[in-house]
């Protein structure tokens, strides 16, 4: 009877102290149950779990990989593909269909996709994109998102002919993506409790959904600081040559902030007007002409009305082509001092023509060429 009492005591003791330790660690129980109590967790595994645990039963799910390969049938069908690795279309049990976000397996990526879980964990936006689920097992890491049916922005102004791209879309579709998405980032930048550089605002990274609804996609570069800070540090630039902002490469020019989104957004709302990437237009990626001159030359002549795809629209649709531009051009003035926040650029687009005044002209020469111009890139600045 003593014997059996002392087994159970010491059994009781092993539990109470395992009790402990996971309650002092912070460990995720029913993480710990499903990956077994004695396995030691990796960093990765330690930073995913101290997101799981700030966020309850609010953060996104945890998937097995088998689960990953059920849901997607085995990765049957690809969406598309980029530097980060491959996404594929899925479904849940429910029967919403998912974008899985399989991940390449390098090192370096592994940041990211912590980084990743952690900012976008903290979103709820009609115009973010949602995080579902996640896995993280061994060297292989996945993302789950809401499926958006129209793909990115890219694809409808990175066709080689922007003329045909707004005919199918329209111009007041056009004009709901750019304020949508302007909305979304003056949610990260002001509404969340935790203020979210994105630093990779682009084309490819604004999904659209059945409505053509815009979200801010891609958080893999995205920097967390407190709401009353507005500048971050930076030990590496970040972002996509063509879109990154000024101060990003070099701090010469200031400080990065919110303000860094910005100048990434005003690139890609002068890009949806059909200024870059426009062969009529003699300016493209090969060119030597830095393109925010060209099109500041156009609107100091009056000329935005001639660009290939708005000669064929009507006086509204111009109008609004013009306010596009004019608010793209103070999205890139060169001195982060000299943009305006999101809440202005969407008061801006928002706002009369006749209350628009033509900015300075953005003063930097054209920027680097790269091979892989349009892939994000992180490099020590």
């Amino acid at each position: 009877m003593k014997l059996v009492i002392g087994v159970a005591s010491a059994g009781i003791g092993v539990l109470t102290v395992t009790c402990i330790i996971i309650r002092c660690y912070g460990f995720n129980i029913s993480s710990i149950i499903s990956n077994s109590i004695f396995r030691k967790l990796s960093k990765d595994d330690q930073d995913l779990e101290s997101v799981i645990n700030n966020y309850g039963p609010l953060a996104p799910k945890r998937y097995s990989f088998s689960y990953i390969k059920k849901m997607t049938n085995s990765f049957k069908h690809k969406l598309g593909q980029g530097g980060y690795g491959s996404v594929f279309k899925g479904k849940l049990p429910d029967g919403r269909l998912v974008a899985v976000k399989l991940l390449n397996t390098s090192k370096e990526n592994v940041q990211e996709f912590v980084n990743e879980v952690a900012s976008i964990s903290r979103t709820s936006h009609v115009n973010v994109v949602t995080l579902l689920g996640f896995c993280l097992e061994g060297s292989k890491r996945a993302l789950v998102y809401e499926y958006m049916p129209n793909g990115s922005l890219e694809k409808f102004i990175h066709n080689g002919d922007t003329s045909k791209a707004h005919q199918h879309l329209g111009w007041e579709k056009f004009y709901h993506i750019a304020i949508e998405t302007a909305r979304g980032l003056e949610y990260l930048h002001r509404g969340c409790n935790t203020r979210i550089l994105h630093l990779d605002i682009k084309p490819h990274n604004i999904l659209l959904d059945e409505e053509f609804c815009p979200k801010i996609s891609d958080f893999g570069l995205a920097k967390l600081c407190p709401p009353k800070e507005s500048n971050v540090s930076l030990f590496e630039a970040r972002g996509t040559i063509g879109y990154v902002a000024p101060e990003v490469l070099s701090r010469s020019f200031g400080e990065v902030s919110h303000k860094s989104d910005v100048y990434s957004y005003g690139m890609m709302i002068l890009e949806m007007v059909g200024c870059k990437n426009n062969p009529d237009a003699g300016v493209d990626e090969t060119s030597d002409i830095y393109f925010p001159h060209w099109i500041y030359k156009h609107v100091e002549q009056g000329k935005v009305f001639k660009l290939p795809s708005v000669m064929s629209s009507n006086e509204n649709e111009i109008e609004i082509a013009k306010k596009m531009v004019i608010v793209g051009l103070w999205c890139i003035q060169t001195h982060p001092s000299y943009r305006p926040a999101m809440n202005k650029v969407i008061d801006m687009l928002q706002g009369s023509i006749e209350a628009l005044q033509i900015p300075p002209k953005p003063f930097l020469s054209s920027p680097p060429r790269l091979s892989s111009m349009g892939s994000s890139f992180t490099s020590m600045s």
